[in-house]
């Protein structure tokens, strides 16, 4: 297999007509990572996986893979394959032949393209069904098949555009632990783009959140879900309650920030400027029920929703000057005791649990 490359993205942009989908992001992705590019639809993930396919020509800027500049180079001739949100297999041909059919346009002899469709089937625990045709495969059938054809011509990236999308629960997990053994075992660079938060935390070395044509955070998983660099991420992640107001107060890496009714809170981390506008972050598993300790903060809610998840409970409080505040509780904690909605309760975490949170740059 051909040795992975790094991907380096400098200052690419793409504009349609009047409206810029990418707006001059910047981005390294290491050899040998497996990127997730995450965010909600129409937030430039899929321009930017098809710029550095060459499916799409890129407005200013630049993309290197390994030490080569592609940027202007057809897809071909850029060490990519990419694998496509619809599989777009032959229907008419068997397995091998849509596995070879990349390199039949080569001009591969047909006993060797064969024989290499033939090894990439095997990896992919398909060879016993080499002579079927698409239609007599299974969803998850279908797109190893389409991944094999991406992987013969032995690229130093595959790019994958919502690879899992089509797949129902339970095979998207089982899709999951594949490509992730995939990738593991060729060793080679994977671009995945997604909607989906729970698939880039199980996936990726390397999480690139984006909204509206710009990187909002890239860093590893934890990262993204234990520090999010802005309100946006910690919003999309969903894992952090976010708390918005007015800066009166910083110093000694502690910033007290007051909403709009007066009420005062305190985070961790520091601001340019007192009386601006922030937003500070608190992980919704941090939150409990009951007074603060001492050194910890909190506030009294009104309980608007109660969702039993299992091992875990959700509650939504609302409070003055907060809205749609979630704790997430252990599921034997709630039932000590008795909450239901309408219920004005209590609620704490430490003092640590709070940070402020960035902002993108317009």
């Amino acid at each position: 297999m051909t040795k992975a490359a790094e991907i380096d993205i400098a200052s690419v942009s793409k504009v349609y007509g009047q409206s810029t989908a990418v707006h001059a992001i910047s981005l390294k992705i290491p050899a040998g990572t497996y990127c997730c590019l995450l965010g909600p639809s129409g937030c430039g993930k899929t321009s930017t996986l098809r710029m550095i396919a060459g499916h799409e020509s890129i407005t200013s800027g630049d993309i290197r893979l390994g030490n080569a500049v592609v940027t202007d180079l057809p897809p071909a001739r850029r060490g990519t394959a990419m694998m496509f949100q619809s599989y777009a297999l032959f229907p008419h041909l068997d397995l091998v032949d849509n596995v070879a059919f990349s390199l039949k346009m080569k001009g591969v002899e047909k006993d060797e393209r064969r024989q290499k469709a033939l090894d990439m089937l095997r990896l992919m625990q398909l060879e016993a069904y080499a002579t079927r045709r698409p239609a007599q495969l299974s969803g998850g059938q279908q797109q190893r098949v389409a991944l094999a054809r991406a992987l013969i011509t032995d690229p130093e990236a595959l790019l994958l555009d919502e690879p899992l999308s089509a797949l129902d629960p339970f095979l998207k997990i089982r899709m999951r632990a594949e490509l992730k053994r995939l990738q593991t075992s060729l060793g080679i660079t994977f671009v995945h783009v997604t909607h989906s938060q729970e698939e880039a935390m199980a996936l990726a070395d390397l999480i690139v959140v984006m909204n509206d044509g710009r990187i909002e955070q890239a860093a590893a998983p934890r990262t993204v879900f234990e520090r999010p660099a802005t309100a946006f991420v910690a919003r999309f992640m969903g894992d952090h309650n976010v708390i918005s107001g007015r800066a009166v107060a910083s110093g000694n890496g502690v910033v007290t920030l007051e909403v709009a009714n007066g009420g005062q809170f305190k985070a961790m981390g520091d601001v340019a400027e007192i009386g601006r506008p922030v937003d500070i972050a608190i992980r919704t598993d941090h939150v409990r029920i009951g007074q603060p300790d001492q050194g910890g903060l909190g506030f009294n809610g009104i309980v608007s929703n109660i969702e039993y998840r299992g091992s875990t409970v959700k509650l939504t409080l609302d409070g003055a000057g907060v809205e749609d505040f979630t704790a997430i509780l252990d599921d034997a904690a709630f039932f000590q005791q008795t909450i239901r909605v309408g219920d004005a309760v209590p609620l704490s975490w430490g003092g640590t649990d709070a940070i402020v949170l960035g902002r993108v740059a317009p």
